[in-house]
């Protein structure tokens, strides 16, 4: 109830913020003055400012919004010998990587996980589930550390906000060109919209969501890639590799918070079309990768 509640609130701050931006721009409504064509400036300026907005103001919440879904925290002064280890690990990789030191905290889930996020490199969060701690071998846990050392030093958070803000943008900039051209040419609304407009523009953001969901996780599977292979020189490839059997070995499926899957080192299971939707590749493709590097 607690992440139901955050969630809301956070998402209810994102649109007034929005809503308070396009006012300030002076984008009041997309029809031109006489209320029967499009203003595609105005159109576009709406699509940009909730596309990118909305995407990039989740980042810079990234990491206050992920230490309360998860509860994890923050280690400010290591109190025992494997909380030592965590913070100098992550201080040894993040200085090969050529990064600033990223937080690191843990947060307690019985699964087996690790995630990093924040607004950039030199600003990131990495944290670990107890059930990691407990399940894997040092030398496992040291390589989970550098793939999401490797994330942070990657910038993938950025370029997936930056995506994710390009998609988002070409949704909702087309889908309300579809609603007004069937409002127009179909059912013959003349001035301002009708409800086949508001209609047909909810369907036509599903139908393009779907497909940009489709790109988005594209991408997201081939970061997780570069991950393992950023982890593999940090850790070791065989550590690295140690750590993906592990994951499948794993009794319990890691479960993240939506928001927070696709920072995970691990993700579900898909065959089919439920491929193109997973943020990770299997395991099994992963292991496969690194194995087949010289």
């Amino acid at each position: 109830m607690k992440r139901i509640l955050l969630f809301l609130a956070t998402n209810l701050a994102i649109i007034v913020v929005l809503s308070i931006t396009l006012r300030l721009l002076g984008v009041e409504r997309i029809l031109d003055e006489q209320g029967s064509g499009l203003d595609i400036n105005s159109l576009l300026i709406f699509a940009l400012v909730f596309g990118f907005g909305g995407s990039f103001i989740s980042l810079a919440m990234s990491k206050w919004t992920a230490k309360r879904l998860t509860g994890a925290q923050v280690i400010e002064m290591p109190r025992n010998a494997q909380e030592h280890w965590l913070v100098t690990t992550v201080q040894r990789q993040a200085k090969a990587a050529g990064i600033g030191m990223p937080e690191v905290a843990v947060y307690d889930a019985p699964d087996v996980n690790a995630f990093a996020t924040g607004m950039s490199k030199n600003d990131a969060l990495v944290a670990v589930s107890t059930g990691l701690l407990n399940s894997m071998s040092q030398d496992e846990a040291e390589a989970v550390l550098a793939h999401e050392v490797s994330h942070v030093a990657n910038g993938d958070m950025v370029t997936l906000a930056l995506i994710q803000g390009v998609v988002n943008t070409f949704v909702i900039f087309l889908s309300r060109i579809i609603g007004h051209t069937v409002d127009r040419v179909v059912f013959r609304t003349e001035e301002g919209h009708g409800p086949a407009f508001w209609i047909t523009t909810i369907i036509a953001e599903i139908v393009l969501g779907i497909l940009a969901t489709i790109i988005v996780m594209w991408f997201s599977r081939q970061r997780e890639f570069r991950a393992d292979a950023g982890g593999a020189s940090l850790a070791g490839r065989n550590k690295m590799i140690a750590a993906l059997r592990r994951l499948q070995l794993a009794s319990k499926q890691a479960q993240l918070p939506d928001q927070l899957a696709a920072f995970g080192i691990s993700g579900g299971k898909g065959a089919g079309l439920a491929h193109l939707f997973m943020s990770h590749p299997p395991l099994e493709d992963r292991i496969a990768a690194l194995e087949a590097q010289r």
